[in-house]
């Protein structure tokens, strides 16, 4: 059997179990709860073996080792932001946003975010929280789709048109039939397996390129002027505003919902402590062993790939034997299209339950719920056939946009702040309209300074400014006797 011919028998045997698990959480789906947060009752290695996978799956083995190979070592300063996220969900976050939403049991982040404000105020809030989510997701959405559709027509020569289809149908599948148990047990399968893989496929990188010595040799003569420095040899203001957006990406992680709905499903306090162990390790191996495998891959072909998001995949190629290479290109082809679950269901919340579209009909909120996903999943595929983009810009596009519109929020609540509606929905929309703005001035030709500015490497204006408004909205009150910054009652 060739490679193609593996690739796709192992794909087909991975998705008939995923399919067999979506049937086998259904007979635990009885109402909204148990669809949209497993009935709370999450243990330790499947909350933080689905929350790594769900945050990282295609976004790490495809965008971020692109951007490495790309980049060099100047790219790893995204770490320490990454890994400071896990740590402030998990240890900070994460214990008192399980307890709150478990006592009042809130299904969904706006739920969390809303729960105090004047029943008018929270409507308003909650319609602008699930527009922002619905935006967001599908472009993110969009974003894995595109992977898995780039890595069928790459690997097996399949029309894209068609493998975009097919992805979309066999992920939605799963998804409707088992909700969130369906979706947590199979992200923490693929969690399982990109682990296994980042630890073998960069050291048969590293041994097909010569051993570590040659790898560095190799870049050292063939890859750009500052691939192998650390800071880029980029003059130090330049360096730092570089240096500080990539540690800014590590910020959106505060407002994604569907990493947060892991921390509101985990069903104790021990469960919560032992899943940021697994979640960490998890962080950790795979980055590291990302990082390691796009600098083997560098040196393996020599700096000619125009999209360095296949690298991983060339490297599977010419560093494993036949069939255990398609066996890895198949785990990830199917890793990558099964990112998007948590993702699908977290945006079909927002359609269905923050809209009220589910209020006070217990019998069709399922029906609802399921019917919101499909037309999600229907968007996603139209925006990622009328407006292509790269995996990696699509993605952060999306993540800064959600932490900014609401992690600053997150953090009020947790800090036990009260601001009312109005500065609630200023401090929503001043951090997602300011990526936006940001973003859309890093696609147009530089012609003043202050373009020039915000396209600086790093993207440090997309990634921290957004947050510094929502932070002044809610934290910082005018004069005492004043009151609020903004008006605390609608």
């Amino acid at each position: 059997m060739g490679q193609a011919g593996v690739i796709l028998f192992t794909i087909i045997a991975y998705k008939i179990v995923l399919v067999a698990i979506g049937i086998w959480a259904a007979r635990k789906i009885r109402n909204e709860d148990d669809f949209f947060v497993g009935g709370r009752g999450l243990g330790a290695f499947v909350s933080g073996m689905s929350y790594a996978a769900s945050s990282s799956s295609a976004w790490a083995l495809l965008g971020f080792s692109g951007f490495v190979y790309a980049s060099g070592l100047q790219a790893l300063w995204m770490l320490p932001g990454i890994w400071g996220g896990y740590v402030v969900v998990w240890l900070w976050i994460g214990g008192k946003l399980r307890r709150e939403t478990a006592e009042r049991k809130f299904v969904t982040l706006t739920d969390y975010l809303v729960a105090d404000l004047p029943r008018g105020g929270a409507r308003v809030v909650a319609w602008l929280s699930a527009i922002i989510i619905l935006f967001c997701f599908i472009f993110y959405t969009a974003a894995q789709f595109e992977a898995a559709a780039k890595a069928f027509a790459d690997q097996l020569g399949f029309p894209f048109f068609e493998s975009l289809l097919a992805s979309a149908i066999i992920i939605t599948i799963y998804s409707l039939i088992g909700g969130f148990w369906a979706v947590s047990v199979t992200d923490t399968l693929q969690g399982t397996v990109m682990a296994i893989i980042a630890v073998g496929l960069p050291i048969a990188a590293v041994q097909a390129s010569g051993g570590v010595g040659a790898v560095v040799e190799t870049l050292r003569a063939s890859a750009p002027e500052g691939y192998l420095s650390p800071t880029g040899n980029m003059p130090f203001f330049t360096f730092l505003g570089f240096a500080v957006g990539l540690i800014s990406t590590g910020l959106g992680t505060f407002g994604q919902p569907h990493l947060l709905a892991r921390l509101m499903a985990v069903k104790d306090e021990r469960s919560r402590r032992f899943g940021f162990l697994c979640a960490m390790g998890w962080g950790i191996v795979v980055y590291i062993g990302m990082a390691v495998m796009a600098l083997s891959g560098r040196a393996l072909t020599n700096g000619v790939l125009a999209d360095g998001e296949v690298i991983f995949y060339r490297v599977a190629e010419q560093a494993l034997p036949l069939v255990l290479s398609g066996l890895v290109i198949a785990a990830i082809l199917s890793a990558v299209m099964s990112t998007v679950d948590s993702i699908l269901l977290s945006a079909s919340a927002a359609l269905a339950h923050d809209l009220g579209l589910t209020r006070n009909r217990p019998k069709t909120a399922l029906l609802i719920s399921r019917l919101a996903m499909l037309t999600i999943v229907s968007l996603a595929v139209v925006l990622v056939l009328f407006l292509p983009d790269k995996i990696f810009t699509r993605v952060l596009f999306a993540w800064s946009a959600l932490g900014a519109a609401f992690g600053p929020l997150v953090f009020a609540r947790l800090l036990n702040r009260s601001p009312g509606p109005v500065s609630v929905i200023f401090a929503m929309a001043s951090g997602f309209g300011a990526t936006v703005a940001f973003y859309l001035m890093g696609t147009v030709e530089a012609d003043n300074w202050f373009i020039s500015i915000v396209q600086a490497p790093g993207d440090v204006f997309e990634r921290l400014v957004p947050w510094i408004l929502p932070l002044l909205i809610l934290f910082f009150p005018r004069k005492k006797g004043k009151g609020r910054f903004l008006p605390s009652e609608s």
